[in-house]
């Protein structure tokens, strides 16, 4: 049996696990266009600003190839998948056969069409480690730096750079910070923490054109820069599949078991959409541990096993400056909230069942609530006050909870 995997993040890692939970001899052969080992995207912004070296930047032991008998092409470009000839043909013109096939090609950043912004000078975005690492070189204390974006990948450069630059303006159309996974009152609550270390926010702006090195807003406004960030979203990578003649909507389609309507190809992580269990709706869910689990899933079934991955759902923890916080699920129904000025809870309850939350501050107990909404544990089977207010107290007995609530041990 020949596997073939393209890309080199969380999916392809997870795919490895799975094929050699079932099979430990067949070859794997890995495909990236990046030349790097594998490494944590999200640690990108902690090495910028030099609290994470270069070793660290990796989760897995640097033999991990080499123990699960993968060939990495690294710095290889796949360019098509030749379905009739069980083929990937690679930017160089060269081929790599395969029985089995993962794509697990992420997503790339989306520029908008800026007047300007495609030959903007330093203007860089800031997705993978090749990134950061232009935007370090480009980048030193003095340097004006503007970030088009206040979502998740914006503000994290912000953080970033906060160590390297003393100007840092984010600029965003929206009338809030995180505004895909924060609620007004939340957002407002993370902007305030975020300012208090000297970053600045330009909201319900953007920009309409750059004109060598200024940035023309919509509201008339001009933002002189020294090094520009373009973090306004990602577009998931479904080009050779659809190319292929696989089913692609805003992802690539998959089945639970992760295979795609190509026979023996299967996909995971960012470019794929996944079932919302939440909603019930099939979207693009960009998410670490989605990833592997759907990698996972994949390289089960790529080597004959029989697992489905059917527990998707919108979850983001993140945190900015000491601040964290944690979202998960649907944000509709009734909503029970907890707000203090450290702490902000929103939970919300719908047709009995826990649906989503936002936990921004405490979030330790975020483990309980995720496993019910996970579950769809109906609310009538708990003490849905004890849940909302002391949740950690769910696992004693009720003369025990007495106690603990009464301050005994």
């Amino acid at each position: 049996m020949k596997y073939v995997i393209i890309g080199n993040s969380a999916a392809a890692i997870g795919c490895i696990s799975g094929i050699r939970t079932i099979d430990g001899e067949s070859s794997i052969t890995l495909i990236s266009d990046e030349p790097h080992f594998t490494y944590s995207r999200p640690l990108i912004s902690y090495w910028l600003k030099g609290k994470v070296t270069d070793d660290k930047m990796y989760y897995r032991s640097i033999d991990f190839y080499e123990k699960n008998n993968c060939t990495a092409l690294l710095g290889k470009k796949a360019e098509k998948i030749d379905t009739n000839a069980k083929k990937v043909v690679l930017e160089d013109g060269s081929t790599v056969e395969y029985d089995k096939l993962l794509v697990a090609t992420g997503s790339s950043p989306f520029v908008p069409p800026v007047e300007g912004l495609s030959n903007a000078n330093n203007a860089f975005t800031f997705l993978n480690w090749d990134s950061a690492k232009a935007v370090k070189e480009a980048a030193n204390k003095d340097s004006k730096v503007v970030i088009m974006g206040a979502g998740l990948i914006g503000l994290k450069a912000a953080e970033g750079l906060h160590e390297v630059c003393d100007d840092i303006t984010v600029v965003d159309l929206a009338d809030r910070v995180l505004p895909s996974i924060l609620d007004a009152e939340g957002a407002g609550m993370v902007q305030k923490h975020i300012e208090k270390e000297g970053i600045k926010f330009l909201l319900n702006d953007a920009a309409s054109a750059v004109k060598g090195n200024t940035i023309v807003l919509k509201s008339g406004k001009e933002l002189a820069y020294d090094v520009l960030i373009v973090a306004v979203g990602v577009r998931p990578n479904t080009g050779l599949v659809k190319d292929a003649g696989g089913e692609v909507n805003r992802g690539i389609v998959t089945d639970s078991r992760q295979a795609t309507s190509l026979h023996d190809v299967y996909s995971a992580g960012d470019c794929t959409e996944s079932l919302d269990i939440c909603t019930g709706q099939s979207k693009i869910l960009a998410l670490l541990p989605n990833a592997y689990f759907q990698g996972e899933t994949a390289g089960i079934n790529m080597a004959g096993g029989n697992q489905t991955y059917d527990t998707a759902m919108p979850m983001n923890a993140i945190g900015f400056f000491g601040l964290h916080m944690l979202t998960a699920g649907a944000m509709e129904g009734e909503c029970f909230e907890e707000i203090d000025e450290n702490n902000y809870k929103r939970m919300f309850f719908s047709d009995g069942l826990l649906k989503g939350f936002i936990l921004i501050g405490e979030i330790d107990r975020a483990g309980i609530y995720t496993s019910l909404i996970r579950e769809k544990t109906p609310m009538d089977q708990i003490d849905s006050n004890l849940l909302k207010v002391n949740p950690q107290l769910m696992v004693f007995d009720k003369k025990a909870r007495m106690q603990k609530l009464a301050g005994g041990k």
